[in-house]
C-alpha cells in the first residue's frame, strides 16, 4: 500500500466537530472480536446522528456465514439482543438509522441482505434513482423485502459482482449508476477478510490502529482506538483488510492514502457530570466564544489566504450573501445585521433548501458565504455547487474542518465549538454569531471603515457577551427550573422578537419544538396584529425578546400591550433598565447591557436553559428528540 503520510495535528477542543448526518456506519475488520465493543462504544458514539433503528452484522467466527441482527427503535434494544447472541466476527458492520424511505421496522432497519444471501450492507444517504432501479430488478426476477432504498442498492451491488466476475469491477459498475448520496460499507460471503466501502456525497474514514481497521461516518466512533485516519474522497471506493486500504476512484485509478492524525481529548464524547450533552454544550459556550475569539484574532492577514481573498477584493467588496438552513440559517439572518450595519454592505439571506429552486441574479463584488455546523448539510452542499458554478467566491463557516464544503469552497473560516452531540444546536449557534459579528468587523477594518482600536473593542465585546451569556443561566437557573413544570402544561407557546431579535426568535421558539414536542412559532412582533393576534388567550404564552435601542424597544412594549390587553402570560427577556416592561410582563429574565447587535448571544444561555428545563420535565429524550438527526444530509 502507497502511503502518503501527511501529519495534521488538530486539536479537538479547538478545530474539531464530528462530521455529521442522519444514520451512522462503524465497522472493523481485524484481529480481535468486535460485537462488544461496536455496540457498545462506536454505535453509542454517533447515535444521535439517528436512531430510528439499529442493526449489526458479522462473519461469524463459528458458523462462517454473515449473521444479521436489526431491531427498530434506539440502540439499547438491539444491544441487548446482541449480546445474548453467541454470534461474533473479526469483521463486522453496525448501523443506527434515521428513517427516510420506509417506516421505522425491522425489515427497513440496516443491514440489507441481497437475495443470493451473499452481501449484506449498511447505507448513509438517499439513492435518488432507486425507483427506477428497483423497477430494473424487478424485471429480472429480484424480490424485495423492503420499502427502502437501501435495499435497492444492496440488490444491484450483488447483481453487479456476480455478473463481474470480479469484486473491483463489480462494485464499479454498481456505484456509477447510483444517484445521489450512497456512502455504504458492505460484507460479502465470498471475501471474508474484506470490506467493501464506498463514499458518495456523505462522509466516511477509516481509522488504522493496532487491532485492525475501523471504518465509520465519524471518526469519534473510534477516537479512543486511534489518531490515524484516512478520509475518504468524494466518489471513491475501498477494500479493506486487517493490514491494508486499496482505494480506487470511479474510473478504477489507484488513490494514494494520505493519513492524517488527528487527536480527540476523551472528555469530548462523555457527558462528564453532566444529565444530557446538551446540559454539557449550553456550559461550554462562554469558553467556545472566547477560544473562537482568539483564534480569530491569531490570524492577522493570514485570514484572507484562508478566505481565498485579496486585500483589494476585500476593499471592493460591494455586497454579502449568507445561506445555510435551520439553526444556521437564523445565524445568517442576524449575521445580516452585522454586516449592513458594521461593515456598511448589503447582505442578501438565503435559505438552502429554497433558494436552489429560485432564479439567481450574480452579484458583481459579491462574497457568498455558506454556514453549517458540520458542513455536510445536502442542501447548503448543493447551492454551494450551484453558486460555484455561478463563478461566486464562496467561502465556509463551520464548525469542521474536514468537511465537505471544506473542501468544495473557495475557503474558510472555522469555529471553535469542539464536538457537539447533542443534536439541538447550542455552542455551533453562538460560535457562528460569533464569527459572523466578528467577520463583519474584519471586513469593516480592511475597508477602512474602523480602525484597529474599534476591532479590538469588538473581539472585547464579544468575550463579555460570552460572560454574559453564562452569567445569567447561573443567576436565573433556580428560577428557570421551578417555572418549567408551569410552561411545560401548554400546547402552544409563541416567541417574538424585532429587528436582529427576531430571527432569535425564530432559534427560540425552533429550541423549544425539538427539544419538549410544544408547538412553538417564531414570529416578527411588528406582524402580530396582522392575523397571529387571533391566537392569543390565557392559554398561549409569549415569549418576547427585548431590544436595546430606545425605538425598537418602544415598539415591544406596545406589543407587550397588545398582548396583555388579550389575557396573554407574557415572558419577556429584557435588558437593563428597562422598567417598563418588566412591569407589564408576567416572567422576566433581565440581562446585562452589551454591545448593540450582541443582545442574540447575550440572551443565548437563558433562553437555551429554559427549552431544556421544560422538555426536562416532560421527560423527553433531549440528546435524541424523536424524528431528529443532528444534521440533514437528504435533500
Amino acid at each position: 500500500m502507497k502511503v502518503r503520510f501527511f501529519i495534521i495535528v488538530l486539536l479537538f477542543t479547538c478545530f474539531y466537530s464530528p462530521i455529521i448526518n442522519p444514520c451512522s456506519i462503524v465497522a472493523f475488520i481485524g484481529n480481535v472480536l468486535c460485537k462488544v465493543r461496536l455496540l457498545t462504544k462506536e454505535l453509542p458514539r454517533l447515535e444521535y446522528r439517528g436512531y430510528d433503528s439499529a442493526g449489526f452484522a458479522c462473519h461469524d467466527v463459528v458458523t462462517n456465514d454473515i449473521v444479521v441482527l436489526k431491531k427498530p427503535g434506539k440502540l439499547d434494544v438491539l444491544k441487548e439482543l446482541a449480546l445474548k447472541s453467541p454470534c461474533d466476527g473479526y469483521a463486522a458492520i453496525g448501523h443506527t438509522r434515521w428513517a427516510t424511505h420506509g417506516g421505522a421496522t425491522e425489515v427497513n432497519a440496516h443491514p440489507h441482505v441481497s437475495e443470493d444471501g451473499k452481501l449484506v450492507l449498511v447505507h448513509n444517504g438517499v439513492i435518488e434513482n432507486h425507483y427506477q432501479i428497483k423497477q430494473q430488478l424487478i424485471k429480472q426476477g429480484v424480490q424485495f423485502r423492503s420499502e427502502t432504498d437501501t435495499e435497492v442498492m444492496t440488490q444491484l451491488l450483488a447483481k453487479c459482482i456476480e455478473k463481474a466476475g470480479d469484486l473491483k469491477k463489480g462494485v464499479l459498475a454498481c456505484v456509477k449508476q447510483l444517484k445521489g448520496a450512497c456512502s455504504c460499507v458492505a460484507l460479502h460471503k465470498d471475501f471474508p477478510d474484506m470490506l467493501i466501502v464506498v463514499r458518495q456525497r456523505s462522509p466516511l474514514c477509516i481509522g488504522l490502529a493496532k487491532d485492525g481497521m475501523h471504518v465509520a461516518s465519524d471518526f469519534l466512533a473510534f477516537a479512543d482506538k486511534t489518531d490515524t485516519v484516512f478520509f475518504m474522497p468524494e466518489s471513491s471506493i475501498a477494500f479493506v483488510k486487517a493490514e491494508s486500504i486499496n482505494a480506487f476512484d470511479y474510473d478504477g485509478n489507484a488513490l494514494p492514502i494520505e493519513l492524517k492524525q488527528v487527536h480527540l481529548q476523551p472528555s469530548a464524547y462523555e457527558k462528564l457530570d453532566h444529565d444530557h450533552f446538551m446540559l454539557k454544550e449550553i456550559y461550554e459556550q462562554r469558553v467556545a466564544i472566547e477560544r473562537t475569539v482568539a483564534y480569530y484574532n491569531s490570524l492577522g492577514d493570514d485570514l484572507w489566504d484562508l478566505l481565498g481573498l485579496t486585500k483589494e477584493q476585500v476593499e471592493n467588496l460591494k455586497s454579502m450573501n449568507l445561506f445555510g438552513c435551520g439553526t444556521s440559517w437564523h445565524a445568517a439572518r442576524i449575521g445580516q445585521f452585522f454586516f449592513e450595519s458594521i461593515a456598511d454592505l448589503p447582505t442578501a439571506v438565503h435559505l438552502a433548501s429554497e433558494f436552489r429552486y429560485m432564479k439567481f441574479f450574480a452579484p458583481k463584488n459579491s462574497l457568498f458565504v455558506a454556514i453549517s455546523q458540520s458542513g455536510e448539510t445536502a442542501d447548503t452542499l448543493e447551492l454551494i455547487r450551484y453558486f460555484k458554478e455561478q463563478d461566486a467566491h464562496v467561502i465556509t463557516l463551520t464548525n469542521s474542518p474536514m468537511s465537505s464544503m471544506v473542501r468544495e469552497t473557495d475557503g474558510h473560516l472555522l469555529l471553535k465549538a469542539g464536538p457537539e452531540i447533542a443534536v439541538a444546536s447550542t455552542k455551533a449557534f453562538s460560535t457562528q454569531l460569533t464569527g459572523l459579528y466578528w467577520l463583519a468587523h474584519r471586513i469593516a477594518l480592511q475597508k477602512g471603515l474602523i480602525d484597529e482600536l474599534e476591532m479590538r473593542q469588538a473581539e472585547h465585546d464579544l468575550c463579555y457577551a460570552a460572560q454574559v451569556l453564562e452569567k445569567t443561566i447561573e443567576q436565573y437557573k433556580i428560577d428557570i427550573i421551578s417555572d418549567a413544570a408551569y410552561y411545560a402544561q401548554f400546547q402552544r407557546i409563541m416567541y417574538l422578537g424585532r429587528h436582529v431579535s427576531y430571527p432569535f426568535a425564530l432559534e427560540g421558539a425552533l429550541k423549544l419544538k425539538e427539544i419538549s414536542y410544544i408547538f412553538a412559532q417564531g414570529y416578527p412582533a411588528g406582524e402580530l396584529k396582522h392575523g397571529s393576534i387571533a391566537l392569543i388567550d390565557e392559554h398561549t404564552p409569549i415569549v418576547l425578546f427585548s431590544h436595546q435601542d430606545p425605538i425598537i424597544y418602544q415598539k415591544l412594549i406596545s406589543n407587550a400591550q397588545e398582548v396583555k390587553a388579550r389575557k396573554g402570560h407574557l415572558v419577556s427577556f429584557v435588558f437593563e433598565g428597562q422598567d417598563e416592561l418588566i412591569a407589564l410582563s408576567d416572567k422576566v429574565y433581565i440581562i446585562p447591557r452589551v454591545a448593540p447587535l450582541l443582545e442574540p448571544l447575550a440572551m443565548t444561555g437563558v433562553m437555551q436553559f429554559f427549552a431544556y428545563q421544560i422538555a426536562l420535565v416532560l421527560g423527553r429524550d433531549i440528546d435524541k428528540p424523536r424524528n431528529l438527526a443532528k444534521a440533514v444530509t437528504v435533500e
